[in-house]
């Protein structure tokens, strides 16, 4: 199991458990009626079902190989094949990007952090750095590149999502929506 799991109880949840991950941390929010037990069978459902989704996803795109060959596909399919990367690898350094691109010498590196991420994410990550080995600079041009990628506003959403899951505020309350939730 990846880390300590937290158990978030309310009253205003009814039926419904969800579980994600946050710092290190798993947390399962369950409404406070739950038994004990029904507390030990839900946490230990989420937690396995969260480890299944998580594996699935490494095995989908778990080297640099597969990376590699993902970016073509994706340059392919959204930018006519004319972004041609000379390396893509996942780097675990870089805690404030998700990505990042070197065009004069075509090499992209994306986050470990997008690891656990649903693959239409990792994809615009990727589409976004493959747009950058065609225009360097965050212009007009290179967000009409960006956004030839269908899901590019949806995964935009969902790391904004994420960035703001990360911050703790005092107003956050158990049923606020949570990035990458299971129900």
């Amino acid at each position: 199991m990846a880390g300590p799991v937290e158990v978030r109880r309310s009253a205003r949840r009814r039926r419904t458990v969800t579980a994600y991950r946050e710092g290190g941390r798993t947390i399962v929010l369950i409404p406070a009626a739950f038994s004990a037990a029904e507390e030990r069978r839900w946490v230990d459902q989420m937690v396995a079902k969260l480890q299944t989704r998580e594996e699935r996803r490494k095995r989908t795109l778990g080297s640099d190989d597969d990376l590699m060959a993902r970016a073509r596909q994706l340059s392919d399919a959204h930018l006519d094949g004319r972004a041609v990367p000379v390396s893509v690898r996942w780097v675990d350094n870089q805690n404030r990007r998700w990505g990042s691109c070197t065009p004069a010498d075509g090499t992209i590196r994306l986050s470990s952090r997008l690891r656990g991420m649903p693959e239409f994410v990792v994809d615009y990550v990727l589409v976004h750095e493959l747009a950058h080995l065609l225009e360097p600079n965050h212009d007009q041009r290179f967000w009409a590149l960006v956004h030839a990628y269908p899901r590019a506003e949806r995964a935009l959403g969902f790391l904004e999502g994420v960035e703001h899951g990360g911050r703790t505020t005092p107003a956050a309350t158990d049923d606020d929506l949570e990035p990458g939730a299971i129900d």
